[in-house]
């Protein structure tokens, strides 16, 4: 009789903050170009919403799932979803979907949608305190980001909330690319070449 001996073998999942990092460091550079007068109108900020700030940012979040990360999932679930809808409602309103629906857009609506994303991102912001502070930094400005946003699209401050929201939206970018690099070669070369500080150790033991 001879016994059959099963091996397993465990799939290491490679971490995708990466290129979710990336992801977002991309569409904030294009789209901050918008915001701050640098260019004019979103017809090429939407194949770089749905791509690289949507989708890329969905495969880290399916990703961060398969390796037990709650806090990365949730964040590059939700801003993908984010982008995603910008995109969608950028064709809305250049009447891709038809005269009749980009004539009863109601940007109130979307000030709402940015309400929720500012709550959303204020707890994200806590959360993010406890895994680095690159990450910290990058959910902060996200905070100024959507408050400049909830501001513009409501009319209080139209210029002020408008820099806001770009000046922030470009210093995310640039962050982002430190933190898509960071998450790259500290691994590459098994030391800590791009320092992304230590978490604050105010809220976990």
């Amino acid at each position: 009789m001879s016994n059959n001996t099963n091996s397993c073998v465990k799939i290491f999942n490679s971490d995708p903050s990466s290129l979710g990092l990336f992801g977002l460091a991309m569409v904030t550079l294009v789209a901050s170009s918008q915001k701050l007068g640098i260019t004019e109108g979103v017809s090429f900020i939407i194949p770089w919403a749905l791509f690289l700030g949507g989708l890329a940012q969905l495969f880290a979040c399916v990703n961060d799932s398969k390796r037990g990360n709650t806090f990365g999932t949730t964040a590059f679930g939700a801003y993908g979803f984010f982008w995603i809808a910008m995109a969608f409602g950028w064709m809305i309103q250049q009447g891709v979907f038809g005269e009749a629906l980009a004539k009863t857009v109601d940007p109130k609506q979307l000030g709402f949608a940015f309400i929720g994303y500012l709550i959303f991102s204020v707890f994200m912001t806590i959360g993010a305190a406890e895994a680095n502070k690159v990450l910290f930094i990058i959910f902060f400005l996200i905070d100024f980001l959507f408050a400049g946003l909830v501001l513009f699209t409501f009319g209080i401050a139209p210029e002020f909330s408008r820099m806001l929201a770009g000046t922030s939206e470009i210093v995310i970018s640039m962050v982002g690319f430190y933190g898509s690099a960071a998450t790259v070669l500290n691994p590459h070369f098994g030391r800590e070449f791009l320092p992304v500080g230590k978490p604050f150790g105010i809220f976990k033991k």
